[in-house]
């Protein structure tokens, strides 16, 4: 409930046009100019980006497994929790598990997920994620991994931050982009769904990047 109730005041402490595409506002009219209104384009981009990793996955098969029960009920505790949002795009990659998170959130919206390849590397496909984001509108749910969503943060004008821990998958991040010229986006770590267990968050070997 707690949980529930941060992440809802978070998102309201947005502005009040973070959850949907931006409205076109009309410029000032005169009495000459009002048969030919003037109208301000919206700007490019998202106007809010929801991240999180993928759900629990099962333990086989071990190259591409599903989820797991506990990760079957993230999926549908994210959906609840962006219950009152519509993204306009959701972004996966090829691994099983990041489709199988963002599908109930599809099954409401009816929005088909684009799905970013894997190959190449992490760094490649980071780099790829943050320009199918940059491309849509509105509102953008990504779907990663736990080596890759804090890569895809940073990659949004977010800070550097660690890798997620193997056991962490209560985490998302709230990342509203910013049109000013030192492209800084305000970005809020929240959590959702099932507590992580304890230590979830302390690993060795994490280091900001």
């Amino acid at each position: 409930m707690m949980r529930t109730l941060a992440l809802t005041l978070l998102l309201a402490w947005l502005p009040a046009d973070a959850g949907s595409p931006r409205t076109p506002r009309l410029a000032p009219q005169t009495p000459s100019a009002a048969a030919t209104p003037a109208v301000a384009q919206p700007p490019a981009g998202p106007s809010l980006v929801v991240l999180v990793r993928h759900g629990e996955k099962a333990p086989v098969p071990g190259d591409d497994p599903p989820l797991s029960a506990a990760g079957q009920a993230r999926a549908r505790a994210l959906d609840s929790a962006l219950a009152h949002l519509s993204p306009s795009a959701i972004v996966v990659s090829t691994r099983r598990r990041t489709v199988e998170t963002a599908a109930v959130v599809q099954a409401r919206t009816g929005v088909t997920p684009t799905v970013v390849s894997l190959e190449g590397g992490g760094a490649a496909h980071v780099q790829a994620v943050a320009r199918a984001v940059r491309a849509a509108r509105g509102t953008v749910l990504v779907v990663g991994h736990s080596n890759t969503i804090p890569a895809i943060v940073t990659a949004l004008g977010g800070p550097p931050l660690p890798d997620l821990c193997d056991a962490s998958y209560a985490t998302l991040f709230l990342v509203q982009p910013s049109a000013a010229a030192d492209g800084k986006a305000v970005v809020v770590r929240a959590q959702y769904g099932a507590a992580d267990p304890p230590g979830a968050s302390a690993c060795p070997g994490m280091t900001p990047r």
